[in-house]
């Protein structure tokens, strides 16, 4: 997992190129103004999904995971915590979504939380477990971006 800002000073020169790529996408697209939809940036392969979210509690918002794709998540407005760990074979899935490469999980342990504020991202590989949109203080609407990158292209 990797978490930063894109008003970091930190130049990502060490990252991988498909994040760099990823990262400059988000530096140069205004999210809050964009209409919510899908965006190819390179086929299937590379994709936007551009949403408004509502935060809620930590019992309310399943923790999840991804075989195929890297979750690059990235908070255009609003606050919110997101809960990781790493993936266990012993986790219990509660429902997987083939095609949608989704993942949910009944219980998880040894969960930490980060807050994102916007400009902030989060990278999950297929090997992390997390849980996105939990309220910091009060529920609020939030406006996020997912990029989804194939795992193959790193």
């Amino acid at each position: 997992m990797i978490f930063s800002s894109i008003y970091s000073c930190d130049t990502f020169a060490e990252y991988p190129e498909v994040i760099k790529k990823v990262i400059e996408y988000l530096k140069e697209n205004d999210f809050v103004n964009m209409e919510p939809g899908v965006y190819e940036i390179q086929g299937k392969d590379i994709y936007a999904q551009v949403f408004d979210a509502e935060t809620g509690a930590v019992s309310e918002k399943k923790p999840e995971s991804h075989k195929d794709y890297l979750d690059i998540q990235y908070l255009a407005s609003g606050e919110e915590k997101l809960g990781f760990t790493m993936l266990k074979e012993e986790y219990e899935i509660e429902e997987y979504i083939k095609e949608r490469d989704l993942i949910f999980y009944k219980n998880i342990e040894n969960e930490g939380f980060i807050t994102a504020v916007p400009g902030c991202f989060s990278v999950f590989f297929p090997c992390d477990v997390h849980r996105p949109a939990v309220a910091v203080h009060e529920p609020m609407t939030i406006r996020k971006v997912v990029v989804k990158v194939k795992a193959t292209l790193i």
